[in-house]
């Protein structure tokens, strides 16, 4: 089986068939309180899942807020590294442009909401040769006023839900291709709020 963990809207737990088959889901639509609800829902998942063993964890890295993305991907490091299987990183917007392509044809944009009056967003066209989702524009930041004038047209889609069974399916297509859709680091968009602060400054005599 393949465990997948997103944070980047709300919390999103799945299990998956390594052929993308749908094993269990548990999602809690809240944007916030990750860290209190992200074992129970991992709890519950496997359960729902049943017997089997899960080869791969994928990881859902953003766009999404600093400390929520955190906390979805230090689960899926954990949980892999107690079983000693890999991380396979995958941006959340692949999983979202997924359940998108489902119904839609031609350009289309995935635009999440990135607070501060900001939205993600990220262009795709169809998918790849290897089923995944293409990407024409890279991921930005744009200010939510200005998002329409930005896409000038391009459809836009917009998700306040994430599909971990698809962001599952996006990995497990990725690993079937020995393809990197994202690297080690997180796709935070801009800092953390909290920073380490600098050496205290020297006081004169």
């Amino acid at each position: 089986m393949i465990l997948a963990v997103d944070t980047s809207l709300g919390t999103a737990v799945a299990l998956t068939d390594d052929d993308g088959a749908r094993r269990a889901e548990a999602i809690a639509a809240d944007p916030l309180g990750h860290a209190e609800v992200i074992g129970d829902l991992l709890v519950r998942a496997l359960a729902d899942a049943g017997q089997g063993e899960v080869s791969h964890v994928v990881a859902g890295m953003g766009p999404g807020p600093f400390t929520g993305l955190r906390i979805g991907i230090a689960a899926a490091r954990a949980f892999a590294l107690g079983r000693g299987i890999p991380v396979i990183a995958v941006p959340s917007h692949f999983a979202a442009a997924l359940t998108a392509l489902a119904t839609a044809t031609g350009p289309f944009a995935i635009v999440t909401d990135a607070r501060r009056r900001e939205v993600a967003i990220t262009v795709f066209d169809g998918a790849d040769a290897d089923g995944i989702p293409h990407v024409t524009a890279d991921t930005v930041l744009v200010p939510a006023v200005d998002a329409d004038a930005h896409l000038d047209g391009i459809r836009r889609i917009d998700v306040t839900e994430l599909s971990a069974v698809d962001l599952a399916r996006v990995g497990a297509l990725a690993v079937a291709a020995g393809r990197t859709l994202a690297g080690d680091e997180p796709l935070y968009l801009r800092h953390p709020d909290v920073t380490v602060p600098g050496a205290p400054k020297r006081v004169g005599s």
